[in-house]
């Protein structure tokens, strides 16, 4: 296992089994995954030095690195990058939470990186699941299981142990990093990467797949989320040309859909936070409740308390283009036209 000529604690258990005792061997007779996990660290003390601690904090910078490229997906590292149990060749390992693997290779696509899509079929419980791995190659190798987002409080447990497996979100990581490497400057050491982030590819990564997201005919005869997107921004355009921060909120008001359709509106805001204002980001939070107002169904309380915010005109007018966005058949902008309007209206009033 630590020539990688088994990956699977199971096998190799048998494997060894097989050639030591030539025969069956019961169960409670081998040794457990914790104990050979351990053997393996003896190896991997002996032969790498002290340069695998230097390579297990880097490759915690690289799990921070991808992890804040992935957030939209709520991503999660978990297994032996995060726990100290590295070897050299160890895999990053993350968890991500979307039901669009097409949504996260795009972004990697538009990384440039190299990536491979495994969909596995295992038996467990009796049941027949099939499991989604993309493997990343870039400095180091990173394996993406991913899962639905109605799995992202689910507790995993861990094949080792038994018990919860042990993982970290975004900011549980950088606070992990924080306390085990008190000396080094976290933001300095991702600086270059972030540099190269863009909230034009983000904002595109998460639009492209709202196109294969459907929706009740009833009240979005138009069709998918995407078309719907693209005539709200149209007619916001008309609106307000010149308001990037309402124009971006209109383009990006739905994008929760193509990660989480039950919660779109918080999965949206937690995908772009960081990436758009606190105005845009409030438009974006209580656009579902423009329809409440027009149809009379809000609450005094709540109503109140968005008069009392500055921007509340301009909800009303996000919620009529909203309205107005959902007819079937008309012309729509180009998901690229709309994306270089508000890049242009972004360097047009940049100091």
């Amino acid at each position: 296992m630590y020539d990688r000529q088994e990956s699977e604690y199971y096998r190799a258990k048998q494997k060894a089994a097989s050639r030591i005792c030539k025969g069956w061997v019961k169960p409670a007779d081998l040794p457990s995954n914790a104990e050979i996990r351990e053997a393996i660290q003896s190896f991997a003390r002996l032969l790498e030095g002290d340069k695998r601690n230097e390579n297990l904090q880097s490759m915690r910078v690289a799990a921070l690195r991808m992890m804040r490229r992935l957030q939209a997906f709520r991503p999660r590292l978990i297994g032996s990058v995060l726990t100290g149990h590295t070897r050299q060749g160890s895999d990053i390992d993350l968890h991500v939470f979307s039901d669009s693997a097409e949504a996260i290779t795009h972004l990697l696509d538009y990384d440039g990186l190299t990536y491979q899509v495994e969909r596995k079929q295992v038996r467990k419980d009796g049941e027949e699941r099939i499991y989604t791995h993309i493997h990343v190659r870039s400095e180091y190798s990173f394996e993406l299981t991913m899962y639905t987002p109605d799995q992202h409080s689910y507790v995993f447990k861990s094949s080792i142990t038994g018990k919860a497996i042990e993982r970290a979100s975004i900011p549980q990581l950088e606070q992990f990093l924080a306390s085990e490497y008190p000396d080094l400057d976290i933001e300095a050491a991702i600086e270059e990467h972030e540099a190269g982030v863009d909230c034009y590819r983000l904002f595109e990564s998460l639009l492209l797949p709202l196109e294969d997201v459907k929706q009740d005919p009833r009240y979005h005869p138009e069709g998918d989320v995407l078309y719907h997107s693209l005539q709200v921004f149209d007619h916001a355009r008309d609106e307000m040309p010149y308001d990037e921060e309402f124009l971006t909120a209109a383009l990006l008001h739905d994008v929760g859909k193509g990660i989480d359709p039950r919660d779109h509106v918080n999965a949206g805001l937690e995908a772009l936070e960081g990436f758009v204002t606190e105005r845009t980001a409030w438009l974006i939070e209580y656009h579902m409740h423009c329809h409440l107002i027009a149809d009379g169904a809000i609450g005094a309380r709540a109503h109140r308390r968005l008069r009392e915010c500055e921007w509340y005109d301009d909800l009303l007018v996000l919620g009529e283009c909203d309205r107005a966005g959902r007819q079937s058949g008309v012309e729509a902008p180009e998901l690229d036209e709309a994306l270089d309007y508000l890049r242009d209206l972004g360097g047009m009033f940049d100091p």
